[in-house]
């Protein structure tokens, strides 16, 4: 998808409603779109910080520039990809507030990335479990736990206005990355239909536009995701086996250097359908059908 046109409000205090600001940062690429936006949740008596995106010092002045006088409580990661959580330390130590949200968990994963890689560093005072919540004077943050994109994935549902941080797991540009081997197509689907049973007002997301018809984009988003695995199932009966060939014939006209990242998504694909009984391995490279016989 192409960006949109320049300037955008990088390191600006957007206002988006009485609870929910946001701050842009300043690393725009393939894989981050515009950059990480970093949402500021409460009021004057104290707020909380998600995603506080890279350790950038331009982004942290922004931030505090941001929280003026209000003090800083605490600080949440949706998930620790580098792009997302390493101002988390930093920021931290500026206001002594307490990193509370997602696990860590670091991965060494040498396949042809499309997003960021994992941040080492990041180290969490307290890890949130699904359904626990962080408690401010003027806003509840729920999480929810939305494995997938990673597996240490959380979401915040703002409880005062029903809107919903979703990270990377539903962005506002494209659709999330699943890169085995810590992403997993069947916990992303299953999270997907989790919340499509929700009922959230607005998504805002770590990147792109705020999603004010999440159900409806949900939908569309598990239907994409049926119809890939449908390809590669018609692809397995007619011959396709390994996959630089499912690439080829499923992302025709594609940048051949997004041919990497394409190929991770079918293999997300495949291991799900492999955990599922639908295809097998045939040698380290190629993939059959499974048969009714299981062969």
């Amino acid at each position: 998808m192409d960006l949109p046109p320049t300037p955008w409000p990088t390191g600006a205090l957007e206002r988006l409603e009485p609870l929910v600001a946001r701050v842009l940062a300043p690393n725009a690429s393939p894989y981050t779109y515009t950059g990480t936006q970093t949402y500021l949740v409460g009021d004057a008596r104290g707020m909380a910080v998600i995603d506080p995106g890279p350790d950038d010092v331009a982004h942290l002045d922004a931030i505090m520039a941001a929280l003026g006088d209000a003090p800083l409580l605490a600080i949440a990661c949706t998930h620790t990809h580098r792009d997302h959580s390493p101002a988390a330390a930093p920021l931290a130590a500026m206001t002594e507030a307490r990193i509370i949200g997602c696990a860590p968990l670091t991965m060494e994963d040498e396949g042809p990335r499309a997003d960021a890689a994992f941040d080492t560093f990041y180290a969490p005072d307290t890890v949130l479990t699904h359904g626990e919540a962080i408690h401010l004077p003027a806003a509840t943050l729920r999480a929810i736990h939305t494995p997938g994109h990673t597996s240490n994935h959380l979401c915040y549902a703002l409880e005062e206005s029903g809107a919903l941080f979703t990270g990377d797991h539903v962005m506002g540009w494209s659709t999330s990355v699943v890169s085995p081997p810590d992403g997993d197509m069947g916990d992303y689907l299953a999270s997907l239909e989790m919340l499509y049973a929700r009922e959230d007002r607005v998504y805002y997301p770590a990147h792109g536009a705020q999603i004010d018809n999440p159900r409806q984009l949900v939908r569309g988003m598990i239907g994409h995701r049926r119809a890939r695995e449908k390809q590669i199932l018609r692809h397995l009966e007619s011959g396709v086996s390994d996959i630089p060939a499912f690439v080829a014939a499923m992302y025709r006209g594609l940048d051949s250097r997004l041919h990497g990242a394409a190929g991770r998504s079918v293999l997300a694909h495949l291991l799900d359908l492999e955990q599922r009984g639908h295809v097998l391995r045939e040698g380290a490279e190629a993939w059959a059908l499974m048969t009714e016989n299981g062969q």
